[in-house]
């Protein structure tokens, strides 16, 4: 049977449009599968929307909408933006989804109650419904939440059930530590070792329905609502099919690409549950930063959230995808501005390889094309290319692919085939072109396409060692118009 590989995003709320952040986050993983797409497995990758929850109660309440409306009108959005950045998802879930999605989640609710892991009691606490969860004083700067510091922090008190988190506490630390459940970047790791060295909690698992009536009733107890916890994190699980049987080809997942943010509860609160439930845990966790907008921080009283579907009316979505892979190393916060964006699109993607594709292309329409062995290729690094994937380091990866393109133009420089005719050094060219779009299919899927018709080869990993079989070739238009 084909190897398998799940890949995840988080599945941010549906109370507002997407903006770059999460873009950022959809366009990493769409290159996680669809590199290994290129390897040839059997790639199955879920992206979605959170639609419960107080936050997105509260804002259709403000915006006087009825909250179903309104959280598939943001939803739509979220879809949108997989289509306008060419991500390739198989599946798109939205936690509303009763037919999907809340049959799984009330079988793990019933799972984890049986078990005696979840129970009932009263509790007052301070409530962040930016975060979504109860936080306590150490979270708070002059009273406020760091994350959110314009929402007000409730003083809530209630009688809600709880899941008894602190029991798997010792097993999740000694799972994270010895990598049976990783933590990439490794500094993500620590910091999270960090954060439960004292031990994890208990966590809120509902809501009094007088304070949130929207989200799935507990079961058996009518004046109840599900917190996010137990609804959201089991996405993961109902996006392929639980609870009916056939979700056991993709689970476990292979990696869940999470914001830093997100780390905490995917880490702590998500094996906690799996583990309450004997299903096995996610292999792996990647983490990514937080991105500024010319050095500062996103912020709507700054004016200065970027909406990545805005941005896609004025950019296409290989350009967008590749300043966001190029300009950001994974786990880290990054910075992202429009004349980084065009300058990359300028000086790389047109300057580099858009001018090695036309000038080759036109030089072997001119002139013709004579099979060899392709010595250029000696030059690609593809060893280090596949290790820099494995470390999810897509800009080193990047960085690599364009420094073998930098070497093919000086080939051209060099050898100046439109003087000597040479068709074996056209030939070398035109090879050394299939490894490079190959490399960078899942970086620029709609460009590399067009390559590959134009140069007569089809996409995957293992055409990579294949000779070239060519024997003629149109120039074709220009791949990327500088802006």
């Amino acid at each position: 049977m084909t190897e398998k590989f799940y890949i995840t995003t988080t599945i941010p709320y549906a109370n507002a449009s997407p903006h770059i952040g999460f873009a950022l986050e959809i366009v990493q993983a769409d290159v996680l599968a669809r590199w290994n797409g290129l390897l040839g497995k059997d790639v199955f990758f879920l992206t979605g929307t959170d639609e419960h929850g107080t936050k997105n109660y509260q804002t259709a309440k403000k915006k006087k909408l009825d909250t179903q409306k309104f959280v598939d009108r943001n939803s739509r959005k979220f879809k949108e933006l997989t289509k306008a950045l060419n991500i390739s998802n198989n599946y798109f879930i939205k936690t509303t989804d009763k037919k999907i999605h809340w049959p799984g989640v009330i079988k793990i609710w019933k799972i984890l109650s049986n078990k005696g892991d979840i129970y009932k009691k009263e509790y007052s606490g301070k409530y962040c419904s930016g975060c979504e969860r109860f936080i306590t004083e150490k979270d708070l700067k002059d009273g406020k939440c760091l994350d959110h510091p314009n929402l007000e922090i409730q003083d809530i008190a209630e009688e809600n059930y709880f899941f008894r988190l602190s029991k798997y506490s010792d097993k999740i630390k000694r799972l994270i530590e010895t990598d049976r459940l990783k933590i990439s970047p490794k500094k993500w790791k620590n910091n999270f070792l960090g954060l439960i060295n004292e031990g994890l909690t208990d966590v809120s698992f509902s809501r009094e329905k007088k304070h949130l009536s929207w989200g799935i009733p507990v079961p058996g107890d009518d004046n109840q609502i599900m917190y996010v916890w137990p609804d959201a994190l089991t996405n993961y699980l109902t996006g392929i099919g639980y609870p009916n049987k056939r979700f056991e080809r993709y689970w476990p997942a292979d990696v869940h690409v999470v914001g830093k943010d997100m780390l905490r509860f995917h880490t702590g609160i998500f094996p906690g549950i799996l583990l309450s439930a004997g299903i096995p845990l996610p292999k792996e966790v990647i983490v990514h930063g937080f991105l500024t907008v010319s050095g500062r921080k996103m912020s709507k009283s700054l004016g200065n959230v970027v909406s990545p579907l805005e941005l896609r009316k004025k950019y296409s979505a290989d350009t967008i995808r590749y300043s966001l892979l190029r300009s950001i190393p994974f786990g880290d916060d990054g910075d992202f501005s429009e004349s980084d964006l065009i300058n990359r699109h300028n000086n790389e993607l047109a300057n580099k390889l858009g001018n090695l594709i036309q000038r080759v292309s036109g030089l072997i329409e001119k002139n013709g094309i004579e099979k060899t062995k392709n010595k250029l290729l000696k030059k690609l690094r593809l060893k280090q290319i596949e290790r820099l994937f494995d470390n999810y380091e897509f800009d080193k990866a990047l960085n690599e692919i364009f420094a073998f393109i930098d070497i093919c133009n000086e080939y051209v420089q060099n050898k100046k085939p439109w003087e000597t005719k040479d068709k074996k050094i056209l030939y070398e060219l035109a090879d050394s072109i299939k490894s490079i779009t190959i490399l960078l299919s899942p970086f620029i899927p709609e460009s590399t396409e067009k390559i590959s018709k134009q140069f007569k080869f089809k996409i995957s990993f293992d055409e990579i060692k294949k000779p070239l079989k060519i024997s003629k070739m149109k120039k074709g238009d220009i791949l990327f118009r500088k802006i």
